[in-house]
């Protein structure tokens, strides 16, 4: 099986990667380098050269504040590339797997979202990641869409690394704690992610690490598994405005995902703790 992954140069799209060459699949990653998926010229020549079973496309437009000014850049990357890669999935017969997000909902309330949940998004990112699934769902008539959140990977920035780097210069910090939702590991996700595309068991479906927490109680653990003295301060998102609306609640359900056979990802603290490892073994190289 050839799979094509986009957004290789990114956290996901870079263990997807590494999770399908374990499995002996023909996985080739592509980032912005070798193919801009805004050019729907070089998007048409590149996947019939390839001519993959099935793509994976994790590539997006993610730097959610930015993407508030830049809307015309991140409606190209976020619609329109998944737009010319659905079209050629559709042409060429291959599967086709988006990967979506938390923001596609308004994250009110306390209760976890399901799939079939109303979608509201509060900030430009969501709203084009909610086209981007509007269109594999136009476009396609099998499809998987993913809804993911809070991801942290090897190959990347992500919140873990952020609190990490400031926990050597600082032993107080001040981190927003009525946002919750389930921190999600790249290396994790990737596995069901690649058990997913081999079977022909299309829809929406919602993948995270399970167990919530806010972002003080992630930062907590962080840095109780780290063995770093810092003191977190929980603070309130109006205490730290951004320019792009955060779900409060981003909860999600993952039943489904149960329901269709897949085993559940395992607890956000039982993943935090290998990513440790992980990146504690890149150091001692």
């Amino acid at each position: 099986m050839k799979v094509l992954v986009t957004g290789y140069n990114g956290q996901l799209g870079f263990d997807v990667v590494q999770e399908g060459q374990k499995r002996n699949l023909g996985m080739i990653g592509i980032g912005f380098e070798d193919l801009d998926i805004t050019k729907q010229d070089d998007v048409i020549d590149f996947v019939k050269n390839v001519k993959p079973d099935a793509i994976i496309h994790c590539a997006a437009y993610t730097a959610v504040d930015k993407a508030e000014e830049q809307k015309e850049l991140v409606w190209d990357v976020n619609v329109n590339g998944t737009r010319y890669l659905a079209e050629l999935a559709a042409e060429i017969g291959s599967k086709f797997m988006y990967i979506s997000t938390d923001y596609v909902y308004d994250g009110e309330g306390d209760t976890a979202f399901r799939e079939t949940s109303l979608v509201n998004p509060q900030s430009y990112y969501g709203l084009t990641k909610l086209e981007g699934e509007k269109v594999c769902q136009q476009l396609l008539n099998e499809f998987f869409i993913v809804r993911i959140s809070w991801v942290f990977g090897t190959n990347g920035h992500n919140f873990i690394n952020t609190m990490l780097r400031l926990s050597e210069s600082r032993d107080e910090l001040s981190v927003v704690d009525d946002q919750i939702g389930s921190p999600t590991y790249t290396y994790d996700l990737a596995r069901l992610l690649v058990d997913m595309i081999v079977t022909d068991k299309y829809g929406v479906y919602q993948a995270t690490n399970e167990g919530y927490c806010s972002w003080a109680d992630f930062a907590l653990e962080i840095f109780a598994q780290a063995n770093r003295d810092v003191k977190v301060n929980r603070i309130t998102s109006e205490e730290y405005p951004t320019p792009a609306v955060r779900p409060k609640n981003s909860r999600m359900s993952k039943q489904k995902l149960v329901e269709m056979g897949f085993a559940p990802l395992p607890h956000w603290k039982k993943a935090l703790a290998h990513y440790l490892k992980e990146l504690d073994q890149e150091v001692n190289v």
